[in-house]
């Protein structure tokens, strides 16, 4: 029998705009959530410089902050954002993957709270960092 966790895992697979940006869940469990994003010449930004758009790092960060809610004991089922706020503190360094984490710290009757952070292989010098409220189905 499939876990809630499992489900939460197939579904974040299976989102044609997460497979095309190349993203992979690694880590899902009790409210937190790991998804990696390789580096790919598609997603760059800046030509000069190689350096990928904010906006494929804004969707890892919200995908990442979804699933961390979906995997939340307290948390009975799908979600969407409600509000996510992105600082971008640096650019991503070209050619390496991103990684998201996040974790979904509360939850209330109809809200979820979501902290996550973005790096590359610097992982002690953020490349952004996200705050966000998301909704929960249903009701604990």
């Amino acid at each position: 029998m499939a876990t809630k966790t499992d489900i939460a895992r197939q579904f974040i697979e299976a989102i044609p705009h997460s497979k095309a940006l190349g993203m992979r869940l690694t880590e899902m469990g009790e409210g937190e959530a790991v998804i990696e994003m390789p580096y790919d010449e598609k997603l760059v930004g800046d030509p000069e410089t190689g350096v990928l758009h904010g906006g494929a790092v804004s969707a890892l960060m919200d995908t990442c902050c979804g699933a961390a809610v979906m995997s939340h004991p307290a948390a009975p089922g799908g979600t969407a954002t409600i509000d996510l706020r992105i600082d971008y503190m640096r650019a991503a360094t070209p050619g390496q993957a991103i990684t998201a984490r996040a974790t979904c710290y509360h939850v209330t009757r109809t809200v979820a709270f979501v902290r996550a952070t973005a790096t590359d292989d610097d992982a002690d010098n953020p490349v952004a960092a996200a705050a966000g409220a998301f909704t929960v189905e249903g009701t604990r």
